[in-house]
């Protein structure tokens, strides 16, 4: 992680420092500016977004009993006040935590999901929600976004400007401006990919974090092994439509899920449809991950899923 936000100033240093030989140092400050005030704007009134397109309705104690003394323990043992606790109405199988704090986190589960799960699987996945309050992953994800979004600005004000302001054959004017919008672009797309990097470590942190607080590996596992299926049946079409542009609040991603569940059935030794210790760790030594998958994990905020249950393989 401290690699990662070091990449990322490095990158947005290096081309404020290009802006800056070839424009002044006063136009990429005002990008720098704009982009956080809209991050800021995006942070504080993200959760009422959230709500409403993840069909959040939040539940007393006395509607869920079992939820909130699941949420509540495992908070306790997390160290963190107790977020408030929520239905997802989506068909789709998921469990999610958003907010702006540690006070102010929401923690959710969808309908289908606590159908699905048995008690510990259920534990480990809130376990794993709770870890990402724990380590303020919603902040720090939010923060470090501020980054592709500056380069982004920078490309598409220089784009035009140089497209339209110097003609695009003006050597003195047009040709500098669509340099710097070239080189703003492919910072963006690299920058991108840097903060993707981080979600998916974000990711294992929050899987180790379910495994420290419920000691049971497998159960996680077992867990996501369950929502890909859940999610593999859904007609993709429909899923992508309606929550394409919320995958990152997804545990697995429902667009992959048909061909991550291909792999990840192969844990599944005596077809019952979970995973329980021994499989775990007989997958954890057999699997491995395709070069094509590896390639295309670059480009996910959540890391492989063959990737991820080897790795809690690890921690028996």
């Amino acid at each position: 992680m401290l690699f990662a936000v070091f990449l990322l100033f490095a990158v947005i240093y290096s081309l404020l420092i290009v802006i800056a030989t070839f424009a002044g140092v006063g136009t990429p400050l005002l990008y720098a500016v704009i982009a956080v005030a809209l991050v800021a704007v995006q942070f504080f009134i993200g959760p009422k977004i959230v709500e409403r397109s993840m069909r959040v309705r939040y539940v007393s104690e006395q509607e869920q009993p079992d939820l909130h003394r699941m949420v509540t323990e495992l908070a306790m043992k997390a160290g963190i006040p107790k977020p408030r606790v929520g239905i997802s109405e989506v068909p789709i199988p998921n469990a999610f935590a958003f907010g702006t704090s540690k006070k102010k986190a929401r923690v959710c589960v969808t309908r289908s999901l606590m159908q699905m799960l048995t008690q510990g699987e259920l534990e480990a996945v809130i376990g794993h929600e709770l870890s990402h309050i724990k380590h303020r992953d919603m902040v720090v994800i939010t923060a470090l976004s501020v980054i592709p979004m500056i380069c982004y600005f920078i490309y598409f004000s220089f784009f035009w400007s140089g497209l339209f302001g110097g003609g695009g054959r003006d050597r003195e004017g047009g040709l500098p401006m669509m340099a710097i919008a070239i080189i703003a672009f492919v910072m963006y797309f690299i920058s991108n990919l840097i903060v993707l990097y981080a979600s998916r470590v974000r990711e294992y942190y929050a899987d180790a974090g379910s495994v420290e607080l419920t000691n049971r590996p497998h159960e996680l596992a077992s867990a996501l092994y369950k929502m890909i299926y859940g999610s593999a049946g859904l007609k993709q079409e429909k899923v992508k439509k309606e929550f394409g542009s919320m995958r990152a609040f997804f545990a697995a991603d429902p667009m992959t899920a048909r061909n991550d569940l291909k792999d990840l059935s192969a844990a599944d030794l005596d077809r019952d449809g979970k995973i329980d210790e021994h499989e775990l760790r007989v997958f954890a030594e057999r699997a491995s991950v395709s070069r094509t998958d590896r390639a295309m994990e670059l480009f996910s905020t959540h890391p492989n899923p063959v990737s991820r249950v080897k790795k809690l393989g690890s921690y028996l």
